[in-house]
């Protein structure tokens, strides 16, 4: 496995037709070969698609969240609590797509010397953990709350009389360049708050495992994972409001009423008719603040719209768990037999252990794992999903005006552009409004935009390789293997399934949650796609994010793409008892829908039958 090469990322081609798609994305994440030490740094290195975040290619604006991450994530790696083997995560892109690469500490005397620093900081942490979340959620509560109060307005034609009254001394278009500025900052302060806590919520599972490796060799880290299961946390909340949204339709006999329609809009004039049907209406409005604040996918997309602006999708979820409830099925997670399980493994493998040394360092670490698990969830609906929901809107807001002005032909282009395009842009746009005078924008951006969409389109239909450059002889980034799934074992099925010439019988990723099913496939992209999963199918998806919660007391087990043993997929399942395997590689491109298989979550095999 060691000797594994993947190409050299500077000889991947350039798809025909989209010569220059450089120029959309920052300059410093192109491979480069007109500097000599870091072309060999480039080659020398190892990189891996990060599909878990970007199962499609990035539009120009979208890659915000990937620099905020390429900074946030390294800065509280190496700079803030100087994590001894990593210091950060550098990150390229290719025909749109985002590669990245840990970067480890690889001298010994370097990871010695940064012990002190890290057990000073992030002990910290550990011990005032509970009382720093709170001021984290606070934190983060109230810089939703001023991104939710930013204003963008169209320009008027003249300025309201009070502005001269009230002796403002600004304009408008001022405004609006210090309101764009603001949404912008206020998404990167979002970004820096996501990592204060996540490298050291993933430090301590990974410390945990390391421990429970060391002391039985052989043990699945899908049994260290189930130790740290059953635990609730807020990222199940929006889920829980549609199951009470279903079980209130059942009471008030409301079942037939919510489902005379996929369309909300429809169902909500026919409620409005019932005395029963205002009462669910009510109940339906109080749920969706916050908590309808979720993405339908993973929140890193700009075309991720959230429930609220879509109110189809949960529609059809609370109708999907009402139809359970009248069949008799349960809908609840069985988080009691979940936790019963967990107890009994944590017991049985407590036991195996012969001096009390060990057993007081499992305690510690293990109890450290269970107190940071629920952030580690938690940070997701308040970053990617409900900061996320608002500020895709705020964005479409800002296009709105661009739009009015001749800048772009329909609000959604403003993703083709840059986010320091569009302040140049709005530059313009404010100056030519000032002055009275055409903007020069018109005549550039819609002619960009229409070569950009066509960029799109053909790095849509590219498959990204797996990874690039030369395999380590050893991957141990703690974040690579939990999060990721990438291992020296992911990277050989990888390499074995991509020279297979389509003749594949077994696909093999890791073992996310135990069990062995077998059951006909279906195949979902995309959240709007599991409507179509039938009742005992294995669902086979590149990756899940909490709008696909419905799909779980649908399916025998799940299948997907990308992602360890710490991903979406896997820890929903362990949640709900379901196998599931994880960080196939290609899954969803060998999987057809309706084509039996038989998934073992305990090796992490899918077989084809």
């Amino acid at each position: 496995m060691a000797n594994t090469v993947f190409p050299v990322p500077h000889e991947v081609e350039t798809i025909p037709g989209t010569e220059g798609w450089e120029r959309m994305y920052p300059y410093h994440y192109q491979f480069v070969t007109d500097d000599p030490e870091r072309e060999r740094y480039e080659k020398e290195t190892f990189w891996f698609y990060d599909g878990l975040h970007y199962p499609e290619p990035l539009y120009p604006f979208d890659t915000i969240w990937d620099e905020a991450c390429f900074l946030a994530l390294s800065q509280f790696s190496h700079r803030i609590f100087s994590i001894p083997p990593v210091m950060g995560v550098d990150h390229r892109m290719i025909n749109g797509y985002a590669y990245i690469s840990p970067v480890p500490v690889t001298d010994p005397k370097e990871i010695e010397a940064r012990i002190p620093n890290f057990m000073e900081r992030a002990g910290y942490y550990y011990e005032n953990w509970n009382e720093l979340e709170a001021k984290w959620e606070e934190k983060m509560k109230k810089t939703i709350a001023e991104l939710e109060a930013v204003d963008i307005s169209p320009l008027p034609d003249l300025e309201d009389l009070s502005v001269v009254t009230d002796g403002v001394g600004e304009s408008s278009g001022y405004q609006l360049l210090k309101n764009y500025d603001t949404v912008i900052d206020l998404g990167i302060r979002c970004w820096q708050y996501h990592f204060e806590f996540l490298n050291l919520g993933y430090a301590a599972y990974v410390t945990f495992m390391g421990h429970c490796q060391k002391l039985w060799p052989d043990i699945p880290l899908q049994r260290v994972t189930q130790m740290i299961s059953g635990i609730d946390v807020i990222m199940y909340q929006p889920d829980e409001e549609l199951r009470t949204l279903a079980r209130q339709a059942v009471q008030l006999e409301l079942v037939d009423a919510i489902k005379s329609s996929a369309s909300f809009s429809e169902v909500k004039s026919a409620l409005q008719q019932l005395d029963t049907g205002k009462q669910w209406l009510a109940a339906f409005e109080k749920a969706r603040y916050p908590w309808f604040n979720v993405s339908t996918g993973t929140g890193w997309y700009h075309h991720d719209r959230s429930w609220n602006d879509d109110l189809d999708i949960p529609l059809g979820s609370i109708c999907t768990y009402a139809d359970k409830i009248l069949a008799g099925d349960s809908i609840e997670r069985p988080i009691e037999a979940v936790r019963a399980e967990r107890d009994r493994i944590t017991a049985e493998y407590r036991a195996l252990i012969d001096n009390d040394e060990d057993i007081a360092a499992f305690d510690q670490l293990l109890a450290t794992a269970k107190t940071v698990f629920p952030y580690v969830e938690n940070h997701l609906f308040y970053v990617e999903h409900w900061f996320h929901s608002v500020f895709w809107n705020k964005i479409r807001d800002v296009g709105a005006i661009m739009k009015e002005h001749g800048f772009l032909g329909d609000v959604e282009d403003i993703w083709l552009l840059k986010r320091g395009e569009i302040k140049d842009a709005l530059w313009d746009l404010v100056t030519a409004w000032a002055t009275g005078v055409k903007p020069r924008g018109p005549q550039v951006w819609p002619k960009e935009i229409e070569w950009r969409k066509g960029v799109m389109e053909k790095f849509s239909q590219w498959s990204p390789i797996p990874a690039l450059g030369p395999a380590p002889e050893v991957i141990q980034e703690p974040f690579t293997v939990v999060l990721w799934g990438v291992t020296n074992d992911s990277l050989a099925n990888w390499a074995e399934i991509s020279g297979a010439d389509g003749d594949v019988s077994v696909i093999k990723g890791f073992a996310g949650s135990p069990g062995i099913v077998e059951g006909k496939a279906r195949v979902c992209r995309t959240v709007k796609e599991i409507g179509e999963l039938e009742e005992g199918e294995i669902l086979v998806a590149p990756t899940t994010s909490p709008s696909w919660a419905p799909a779980f007391v649908k399916i025998k087990a799940c299948v997907t793409d990308v992602g360890g043993v710490m991903s979406h997929a896997a820890i929903v399942c362990r949640e709900y008892g379901l196998p599931a395997i994880v960080g196939t590689g290609s899954a969803t491109k060998i999987v057809q829908s309706g084509q039996m298989i038989r998934v073992n979550g305990s090796t992490g095999e899918v077989e084809l039958l």
